[in-house]
């Protein structure tokens, strides 16, 4: 394939790619509304029917579709997978009406880095491999729907959609953002999160000590857990506590929330034994407590085979002028994870470039959506069937 060709014909889409971006972005899609997540998964839809891709929809009750557009569903050659997911952290409305704005070089938004900026490049990408006549494999885009809270409320339903159909996929790349645009994520955490509910005895502050403070037990929980700071290994982090009735009132409750992050299934189990340790340990006698697991993904280790995905495609980025990749690793965590772990040679974090993500900052350099989609059309149109192998 004419990588000089590929990469002329995504700077010719750059205008109407950049308009599509913000119309998704402005398509406010919070991953507890499903509404706007099917509407913002909608856009993709409605404009692969106008080019007579494949469309697969995976209904979900709660949750958005999970959907999967296909390029070339006939082709000869393995699929090759892209994925994204349109459901955002941000609330309605947090970013003003519309939603998304250009600021000098930067598109600002809710999502516009993570992740539907990856989403907008992907599709990109397909239409410029269709428009230079590229038939030797079919390219699928994934859109998940409820990636942000772990796919808790599909129950991971959506997760098996994502692996279901990358089955038998020469290569998946996530199309997460990141802050660079010369690596690639090859490893990631995995993230497990707990509530922890604590019980106390209730009694006026002027006789403070015949009560039994739960906000004191909590403090002293948070104190013992936050010890386990390990960049690369486990982390803990309480992002979320209330408790209380009455500032004159010793509480009789308190909970707090307990993010924790581990690099392997080793590390998972040694978190849950510590969460569930301390929540059972009484630091102030006469309070009990429970631990509850909330949500959990695993942790993506470091594969030869992913290494070699990211290797095999500097390859054909370095031909193509395009920027190479160092494989790295995250200590975010991605669904993408399962993916890896099915045996599918994967690679994360080359959507889009930008930061500020799940803040009321987040933004992407503009000028990234071409570069990006360029280094996704030529990854699809370079790679062999058997590189892998």
């Amino acid at each position: 394939m004419d990588f000089e060709k590929i990469v002329a014909k995504i700077e010719d889409l750059k205008e109407e790619y950049l308009q599509f971006w913000m119309e998704v972005v402005n398509c406010e899609s919070p991953t507890d509304y499903k509404t706007g997540v099917d509407m913002c998964s909608n856009m993709f839809i409605n404009k692969a029917k106008e080019r007579g891709w494949k469309i697969d929809i995976q209904k979900q009750p709660v949750s958005g579709d999970a959907v999967c557009i296909t390029l070339n569903p006939d082709a000869p050659g393995k699929p090759f997978c892209l994925s994204a997911h349109l459901d955002t952290v941000h609330p309605l409305g947090s970013f003003g009406t519309p939603a998304a704005r250009i600021e000098d070089d930067k598109l600002i938004g809710p999502g516009v880095a993570d992740c539907k900026g990856g989403a907008v490049t992907a599709f990109m990408a397909m239409h410029a491999l269709e428009e230079c006549g590229f038939k030797d494999r079919p390219v699928k885009l994934i859109l998940q729907s409820d990636e942000e809270n772990s796919s808790r409320t599909s129950n991971k339903t959506t997760i098996y959609y994502m692996i279901e159909q990358a089955k038998g996929c020469v290569a998946f790349l996530n199309l997460e953002g990141n802050k660079r645009y010369d690596n690639a994520c090859i490893a990631r955490k995995g993230i497990a999160k707990y509530k922890i509910e604590i019980t106390g005895k209730a009694c006026h502050a002027s006789v403070c000590t015949e009560g039994i403070s739960a906000i004191r037990e909590a403090a002293m929980k948070i104190v013992e857990l936050e010890k386990n700071q390990d960049p690369d290994g486990i982390t803990v982090s309480c992002g979320i506590i209330s408790g209380g009735s009455a500032e004159n009132t010793v509480p009789e409750h308190c909970t707090f929330t307990v993010d924790t992050r581990f690099a392997d299934d080793a590390q998972m189990k040694e978190v849950d034994a510590l969460v569930h340790k301390i929540a059972n340990t009484a630091f102030v006698e006469g309070t009990t407590a429970t631990a509850t697991l909330l949500s959990s993904r695993i942790s993506m280790p470091r594969k030869d085979t992913n290494v070699a995905l990211v290797e095999a495609l500097n390859i054909y980025w370095n031909e193509a002028k395009l920027p190479v990749c160092e494989p790295v690793m995250r200590f975010g965590g991605s669904d993408v994870a399962y993916i890896s772990a099915a045996g599918i040679p994967t690679a994360d974090n080359l959507g889009i470039c930008g930061g500020g993500i799940h803040t009321l900052g987040e933004f992407a350099y503009i000028e990234s959506l071409p570069i990006f989609a360029a280094r996704l059309a030529v990854a699809a149109a370079g790679i062999q069937d058997d590189e892998l192998e």
